[in-house]
């Protein structure tokens, strides 16, 4: 699945948008300029007494024990707060009395009333005078309309008699175009809330559907099936080297398309392609549920085989760790495949005597070295076990086995050993190394890029007997690797598929 797919990008858009949203209706809610906002809160209501019709215990001493009607007395401690955007004047206070606000205390009667600030607010006690309305009787206390800068706030201390802490206090009054409202703080000083506790959870609501949403929409896979999946069994041959991308599209392609079995075959190329052949002169109606893999073209008796190239494929020589070249000419390596090489130190290397660990002749890789470096076949065999000549008139020692695994196995294990092998099996290889041809590096991205005339290259081809049925099983899955999801196989093989801008031109 592509993680910058078009529902992707839709799918973490419409996330950030109802993240951006949910802050952008709460900015508007705070900041347009009809949102003039004065709150209220009490930071204290407490007894002063031994009255407990409360439940609660204030001890006192002093005066309040002498002053009359104090038996039941409180105190309150009222905190009014511009908590809105937009500064508040005394003109926009509604009330049609002289002052802008009634606090109202039930059951209880004021009898004292103190007004305290912020140090860098002293410009507003000149407003609490009672020419301004500033008062209290009974259990009501008139303030004044007193200007507020945005987040400024004043406070009143209230001393009251005659009824329980605990009772509803509330101020009355309005404000044009905005409002008057109770705030809520779990301690005195605490800021006030930003947003109200209906907005902060409708804001955690919004923002944890879309994240979810998003988050649903790109870690599922979407991936579709192959267009033209097809049911019914299919036998895959050929190369060795390309086996492992082909047994890989294979389950892919399986689970995808229910009811396709696939089986790999892998035992060589030349094997492979003289088997479909065969297979396909003995069919006597239709192209053979088969499909051969090779590194390189078909021969030219064979006009039947249809030709797909796959992929762009790179192969590698590979030494023994103990012989420590890195890189070698061209015409040094046809001086060791003719045998004129037998001594390592011949060509600046280790005093360590030349094994040469080849391919059987039904190897494509071992097809492609000889046609595009050596440009001539090997040398006769001369060991079995590629440790001992059994030709003991041969220069050299040269072995020959039927995989790729093996090769690399041998060439691990003798000193002196050199061998060939598909690029991207060699590199995970261990007590073994790769050589640069002519200073040209074995390099997918680099021939890629076009930075390389590295030699040992070759292009991957499929073969089918004849033009199979366009809704057959070796045309689907043909398709499904050369031109589907198989082309992601067979880049995370290290390969370069042909049905791409650079691989087709590559191919060609």
């Amino acid at each position: 699945m592509e993680w910058l797919s078009a529902e992707n990008i839709v799918a973490v858009g419409t996330a950030v948008l109802g993240i951006v949203a949910s802050a952008g209706i709460f900015w508007y809610e705070r900041r347009v300029p009809r949102r003039k906002r004065i709150g209220y809160r009490v930071q204290m209501d407490n007894p002063i007494g031994d009255d407990v019709r409360s439940g609660r215990i204030g001890r006192r001493l002093g005066l309040f024990d002498e002053a009359p009607d104090m038996a039941g007395a409180t105190l309150v401690l009222l905190r009014i707060e511009n908590d809105g955007s937009q500064g508040i004047g005394r003109d926009d206070y509604t009330s049609p009395e002289l002052h802008g606000l009634t606090a109202v205390f039930t059951d209880r009667v004021i009898r004292g009333v103190s007004v305290t600030q912020p140090t860098d607010s002293d410009h507003l006690m000149p407003h609490f005078t009672a020419e301004r309305g500033f008062g209290y009787s009974g259990n009501t206390l008139r303030i004044p309309r007193v200007p507020l800068n945005h987040a400024e706030h004043f406070k009143l201390l209230v001393l009251l008699s005659g009824g329980d802490v605990g009772r509803e206090i509330r101020i009355v009054g309005g404000i044009h175009d905005g409002e008057v409202h109770p705030n809520r703080s779990a301690t005195p000083d605490d800021a006030t809330p930003l947003f109200s506790r209906a907005s902060r959870l409708i804001t955690i609501m919004l923002t944890l559907s879309v994240l979810t949403l998003s988050t649903i929409v790109v870690a599922r896979d979407d991936t579709p099936p192959p267009i033209g999946c097809a049911k019914g069994s299919l036998r895959v041959i050929g190369s060795t080297a390309f086996a492992p991308v082909m047994r890989d599209a294979a389950k892919k392609y399986e689970k995808d398309c229910e009811g396709a079995s696939i089986t790999v075959d892998a035992r060589g190329s030349t094997a492979g392609i003289r088997d479909l052949n065969d297979v396909g002169t003995g069919t006597k109606k239709g192209s053979p549920v088969e499909l051969a893999l090779s590194d390189g073209p078909k021969p030219t008796d064979m006009p039947e085989l249809k030709e797909y190239p796959v992929a762009l494929v790179v192969f590698a020589l590979v030494v023994n760790d103990d012989v420590p070249l890195r890189n070698l000419s061209t015409a040094d390596v046809r001086r060791l495949y003719r045998g004129e090489i037998t001594n390592w130190k011949q060509l600046g290397g280790p005093d360590l005597p030349v094994v040469l660990v080849s391919r059987d002749a039904n190897s494509g890789t071992r097809q492609v070295f000889q046609r595009r470096v050596l440009k001539r076949g090997e040398i006769a065999n001369s060991s079995v076990d590629c440790r001992h000549k059994d030709d003991p008139t041969a220069k050299v020692i040269r072995c020959e086995l039927d995989s790729t695994e093996q090769v690399l196995s041998e060439v691990a294990r003798l000193k002196g050993a050199v061998g060939y092998a598909e690029l991207n099996v060699a590199e995970g290889a261990k007590g073994l190394h790769t050589l640069s041809l002519d200073a040209d590096a074995p390099s997918v991205d680099a021939i890629e890029h076009g930075d390389s005339s590295y030699p040992y290259r070759e292009i991957e081809y499929a073969y089918t007997y004849g033009w199979p049925a366009a809704d057959s099983l070796v045309s689907s899955f043909l398709s499904y690797v050369r031109t589907g999801n198989g082309q992601d196989v067979i880049r995370s093989y290290g390969h370069l598929p042909c049905y791409i801008p650079v691989g087709m031109k590559l191919c060609a």
